[in-house]
């Protein structure tokens, strides 16, 4: 894959950063306290990317509007002191960034995440100057795999749909690029393997930081 693109936009979770644990302990917490059955570590993992009451909803099959905005507020009681202090950048997450900057390419963010606790830990690792924008959970109103922010991202920017990749871990991503008319690269950093990608276009499916940034910079 050549580097023809004027701007790039991440996913957060399982993409650049990894929050498990603070993610699990939300989960474990917030499930506790709506009487529901705690889920283990593994199957909290297999939800991370879709948006806290999509995932509440699809572990325990209450879609009842109360309850998931209840869990979302026991969630964010015990998760996100934890995540704007635990949370790790994978390996290769800031060369990445840092190396893309320095090419004049222009970079965000657009997750499930609330984007206060992306900026945080962007800010923690001396790279929040990397991005224009952070796109988290409450600046849309449709979530992957709907395209809102990614084209919300696109207008922020000003360039064409064939200036602009969108990098993610999951088929929610994946299905979010297609919608909004983008390239789609996929990094495996996730519980996502590469044959689940088969079914959407991909200019990339790289098995870690290093790899993607070696595309995407081939001369480097």
């Amino acid at each position: 894959m050549c580097m023809k693109y004027r701007a790039i936009c991440f996913d957060f979770d399982y993409t650049l950063g990894d929050s498990t644990d603070s993610i699990v302990a939300g989960f474990q917490y917030g499930f506790a306290r709506l009487g529901q059955p705690v889920p283990d570590r593994e199957t909290v993992r297999g939800t991370i990317g879709y948006l806290l009451e999509d995932a509440y909803e699809l572990l325990t099959g209450d879609g009842d509007p109360d309850h998931k905005a209840q869990f979302r507020a026991y969630f964010l009681e015990v998760a996100k002191p934890r995540q704007r202090e635990e949370t790790t950048l994978f390996p290769g997450a800031a060369e990445l960034l840092r190396g893309l900057h320095s090419r004049g390419v222009r970079l965000g963010i657009v997750s499930t995440k609330t984007g206060e606790t992306i900026e945080y830990i962007m800010d923690r690792y001396g790279l929040k100057d990397t991005l224009e924008f952070v796109i988290g959970s409450y600046d849309v109103t449709r979530h992957k795999p709907h395209p809102e922010g990614i084209l919300k991202a696109l207008d922020r920017m000003g360039v064409s749909k064939e200036d602009f990749l969108y990098c993610g871990d999951t088929v929610l991503d994946a299905e979010a690029a297609q919608r909004a008319g983008v390239d789609f690269a996929a990094v495996l950093n996730g519980t996502t393997p590469a044959e689940d990608f088969a079914p959407w276009p991909c200019v990339q499916i790289a098995r870690d930081l290093p790899e993607l940034a070696r595309a995407l910079t081939p001369n480097q």
